[in-house]
């Protein structure tokens, strides 16, 4: 599984690239705090894979990383997506990292 660590995500976000960001965690997750993706909770990744894209590369994330990749998995093994990269360490890494100041739960 293909990963990339929240100073990469950071890079990405600078630098305006194109791509996907996909939180996987519940709603009351999401109202702690988020990235500003897009939340799909991990239940309903399988009902939405179609508004996943394929053409550029997406970033999916959960509280930890340990949700997310069993949803990258499901994904390719199932839809046969190649362009997935799990967020190493997900928002508690990005919290420790880039912004300490976002609220830890």
């Amino acid at each position: 599984m293909k990963e990339i660590t929240v100073q990469e995500l950071k890079a990405l976000r600078e630098s305006k690239a194109d791509f996907q960001l996909i939180d996987v965690r519940e709603e009351y997750e999401f109202d702690i705090c988020n990235l500003g993706g897009e939340l799909i909770p991990m239940g309903e990744v399988m009902d939405k894979a179609d508004s996943i894209s394929k053409d550029k590369k997406v970033v999916v994330h959960c509280r930890s990383g340990k949700r997310s990749a069993s949803v990258i998995q499901a994904l390719e093994a199932q839809h046969g997506f190649t362009n997935l990269y799990n967020l190493k360490g997900g928002v508690l890494a990005w919290i420790d990292e880039v912004e300490p100041s976002m609220t830890k739960y």
